[in-house]
């Protein structure tokens, strides 16, 4: 109960201070996304140099689950390649049980390595609330595939 409760503030936490709030005008990539079922709305700003994403900025609208997500994508990727980016995207897909994958290397964890998304694991057991979670990383998949593999 202890964990469940650290994540609740972990998502909490992001979701009250969402970190790189704004849009970036000198973003690379500009990519929309929405989750028509319940009306979230999320929209991302990538600034990318050497194929180092350098800058993120993200605007929107939505519940804690989607918004808190947004932002913790935010904080793993800045400072990551293009493709450093792709692989974080799969890991947190495998761990949501969006996409299939590899075994964790901890079944009890499965996202251990992610940082503070593990806490969003736990939406696993909503799974109406699963595309909630998904919104920022589907609109990052956008985002990324109008980058390429630059």
């Amino acid at each position: 109960m202890e964990l469940d409760d650290l994540y609740r503030d972990v998502i909490l936490d992001h979701y009250r201070n969402p970190r790189h709030r704004g849009s970036l005008p000198s973003a690379d990539v500009h990519s929309e996304g929405q989750n028509p079922t319940c009306g979230d709305e999320f929209a991302l700003d990538l600034a990318v140099e050497d194929g180092i994403i350098v800058a993120a900025g993200t605007e929107g609208r939505g519940c804690s689950i989607s918004q808190a997500s947004g932002s913790m994508m935010t904080e793993a990727i800045i400072g990551k390649t293009v493709n450093e980016a792709r692989d974080i995207m799969h890991r947190f897909k495998v761990m949501m049980g969006i996409e299939a994958g590899t075994s964790p290397i901890d079944p009890e964890r499965p996202g251990a390595e992610l940082g503070d998304l593990e806490a969003l694991q736990g939406v696993r057991r909503f799974p109406v609330r699963i595309k909630c979670a998904d919104l920022p990383w589907t609109t990052l998949e956008d985002a990324l595939a109008q980058w390429g593999d630059d």
